[in-house]
């Protein structure tokens, strides 16, 4: 069924359909456009994403506008039965109706897919659905904290898109025992939702890993800055949501995410190479030179379209090591970013590493280019090896 909408409106939606990043959850790979199939990793097992085009039987057809709005924001289908919190209606609950109403009108006018919903992969007792009733009673009522101090028209809108149409929330913030987010502890990232961890994007965090605004912003629009370049389901996000948003947008996220008064970075600068780090004849040094410096450079540099630079990078500047073993154990598909950027294929080093060597790489790697004063240990790599196998 299709719903007569203004074109205004329908474009509108569009728009707001790319901030929610309604595609990355809805719109498998070489699926039809939302019609759903999207596995989603939880501590309770897989959920897939359902078709939300305007197919009667399958999707949404016979939902009008109240019937979605409500979905959105108290996370219950038309026909009653509750959804699972994958669907982030805990942050969606404070959209705005006429947001709403203009993601509706663009959804109810595509092209509607007769596709089945996937079944679920979640075990006893989290597929009793009417317990979540008892979640939400115990969670979805929470109000969001704001994750920094600001009053700026700006900021405000910036709290919009990451909060509540972003949800960048259900991933950069910790979760506690039964998934729900810790309101206490916003973006304070979460190392529990899949392969790699979504870090902290509070200001502190940031700051501390070498961002400011004008690394944010570009890093949002091209998947591509000087800390990092965007990977795994961030990649997605860039590609399907924040990639697509108008400059002002962009900059209220970047507002938001770093506060109304920045911190200063000053205080967060990575120390310079000291030489003897530069030169040193180390187990480590050597391996780098020989597994890595082909494509990231004997200096680090990195290499444009083929490998990231190294110099404060994001990762290596995290107090948390996990994405940097994760990297060297898994490696990294191919990138393709926005427009024509992409980044070539990282192999992993899992098979021709021991977890001790893996340990020293990424201890010297991290003392060379961000944080030297973190150790880095083989039991750390051991629980990320011995855990993969989870996660595929």
């Amino acid at each position: 069924m299709h719903v007569h909408a203004e074109p205004a409106l329908i474009e509108r939606g569009r728009y707001l359909v790319a901030a929610a990043d309604c595609a990355a959850c809805h719109t498998a790979d070489g699926g039809a456009p939302f019609a759903g199939g999207v596995p989603l990793a939880s501590p309770f097992g897989t959920i897939h994403g359902t078709n939300i085009t305007p197919d009667a039987d399958t999707g949404i057809g016979r939902y009008d506008a109240d019937d979605f709005f409500h979905a959105l924001t108290r996370g219950e289908a038309r026909d009653g039965h509750q959804l699972y919190p994958a669907m982030p209606y805990v942050s969606y609950k404070t959209i705005a109706r006429e947001d709403s109403d203009a993601i509706y009108a663009y959804l109810m006018n595509q092209l509607a897919v007769p596709q089945a919903n996937r079944a679920n992969g979640v075990g006893f007792p989290f597929n009793i659905r009417t317990g979540i009733h008892a979640w939400n009673w115990l969670f979805a009522g929470a109000d969001a904290v704001p994750a920094s101090q600001g009053e700026s028209a700006a900021w405000k809108r910036g709290e919009y898109l990451v909060e509540t149409l972003g949800h960048c929330g259900e991933c950069h913030s910790p979760r506690g025992w039964l998934g729900q987010v810790d309101r206490d502890r916003p973006l304070g990232g979460n190392n529990r939702l899949g392969r790699f961890a979504a870090p902290d994007i509070t200001p502190k965090g940031l700051n501390a890993r070498g961002w400011d605004r004008a690394s944010l912003r570009e890093y949002l629009s091209t998947g591509v800055a000087a800390p990092a370049v965007a990977s795994d389901e961030m990649l997605k996000v860039v590609n399907l949501s924040t990639s697509r948003l108008k400059p002002d947008d962009l900059d209220a996220i970047t507002v938001y995410l770093t506060g109304d008064a920045p911190l200063d970075r000053s205080a967060a600068a990575t120390p310079p190479v000291a030489p003897s780090s530069v030169a040193d004849a180390s187990p480590a040094r050597d391996r780098y030179l020989a597994l890595c410096a082909g494509c990231h450079g004997r200096d680090g540099a990195g290499v444009p379209h083929v490998a990231p630079g190294l110099r404060d990078n994001s990762s290596l500047r995290d107090t948390d090591p996990h994405n940097l073993i994760v990297a060297i154990l898994d490696g990294l598909p191919e990138h393709d970013l926005p427009g024509l950027e992409r980044m070539q294929e990282m192999p992993g080093f899992a098979d021709s590493l021991d977890d001790a060597q893996i340990a020293e790489l990424a201890q010297w790697l991290r003392g060379r280019h961000g944080r030297p004063t973190q150790t880095v240990t083989a039991k750390q790599v051991r629980e990320l090896r011995e855990s993969a196998s989870d996660h595929h």
